[in-house]
């Protein structure tokens, strides 16, 4: 007996929304299945944050169709609002108040009991690893702790579907990869993420599948690897033991870029299992022996530039 597949976590139609003249969201499509990490990638002023607020019931769309948690947005918004968790780019975290005190009244605003909440309180302050600060004000939190806490405030409810926007953003390398490790502790209980980043390996590390929204448009969308597969310039470097071999692989192989002095060819490839074998196929047919080989595909920042005509690096001066 074969069991029905679980609906999408989040699927939006026609999604438009425009501010005066300004088309921000124009009819976008998305279908986000349950319990994965599904990030939306853009640069600043792409509608990455229009398209959280709008999911998450924060500002209304002015068309097409949406469920989240499978309730419709516009026919049962506090459904939804019961069902989701939203982090933001900006902690919502109160500085004059301790951890404990943050998570307290976010169960407040959840309906909690008293000792429900103290006891969600705990709960989320062990894992977030933030018992030692919890009586502490926020205040005096470093950056990755506000971030932690923050997220925290968002599980309170225990949602199934978590909107994260810009979650690591100024973030040290070592904060942001502890808050990648809580994401995908959640993922692993079965959450949903909806992640918009502008850190492209955050998304390559994260996320099951990635879709890139530019001017209002989704202009592409599937894993990393399929996305990768879709810009040129994935080649195999075949590095060969003498001249004798790196002729005879040239004359074999045809159309190939060669280097004399470091005995290498490079090979354009799609990066897939089935080009490489057929390239070793190929060579082991004829005989010829290879001493390195490496396979150099194109990454997200590639993708990102093909597709946007920005790069990874250019953003980081205007995040």
């Amino acid at each position: 007996m074969t069991t029905a597949p679980s609906p999408p976590a989040i699927t939006a139609t026609g999604l438009r929304k425009s501010f005066g003249d300004h088309v921000v969201l124009d009819g976008i499509d998305l279908r986000v299945p349950e319990g994965t990490v599904f990030s939306l990638l853009g640069p600043n002023g792409a509608g990455k944050t229009t398209t959280v607020q709008i999911l998450s019931t924060l500002i209304g769309a002015d068309g097409g169709e949406v469920r989240v948690a499978g309730h419709d947005l516009a026919r049962e918004p506090d459904e939804v609002r019961a069902a989701i968790g939203v982090t933001g780019q900006f902690s919502a975290v109160d500085n004059l108040l301790t951890g404990e005190e943050n998570l307290i009244l976010m169960a407040d605003l959840h309906h909690l009991g008293r000792a429900e909440g103290r006891r969600r309180a705990a709960e989320l302050l062990e894992r977030f690893d933030l018992v030692e600060a919890g009586r502490k004000t926020a205040a005096t939190y470093s950056g990755g702790m506000r971030r932690r806490l923050d997220l925290a405030m968002g599980l309170v409810g225990d949602p199934r579907v978590v909107f994260l926007d810009e979650p690591t953003a100024g973030l040290d390398p070592r904060s942001r990869r502890g808050m990648w490790q809580i994401i995908r502790e959640l993922v692993a209980a079965g959450v949903t993420i909806f992640l918009t980043t502008q850190y492209l390996e955050e998304a390559d590390e994260l996320a099951d599948r990635i879709a890139v929204l530019d001017h209002g448009r989704l202009v592409a969308e599937g894993t990393a690897d399929e996305l990768k597969r879709r810009v040129p310039g994935g080649h195999i470097r075949l590095q060969f033991a003498d001249a004798r071999g790196l002729e005879s692989a040239t004359q074999t192989l045809g159309e190939v870029s060669r280097d004399n002095d470091a005995l290498a060819l490079r090979v354009p490839s799609d990066g897939s299992l089935r080009s490489l074998k057929t390239l070793l196929d190929r060579l082991d047919d004829e005989s010829i022996e290879v001493e390195a080989l490496t396979v150099h595909t194109p990454d997200l920042d590639d993708v990102f530039l093909a597709l946007t005509g920005r790069s990874d690096k250019e953003m980081e001066g205007v995040r």
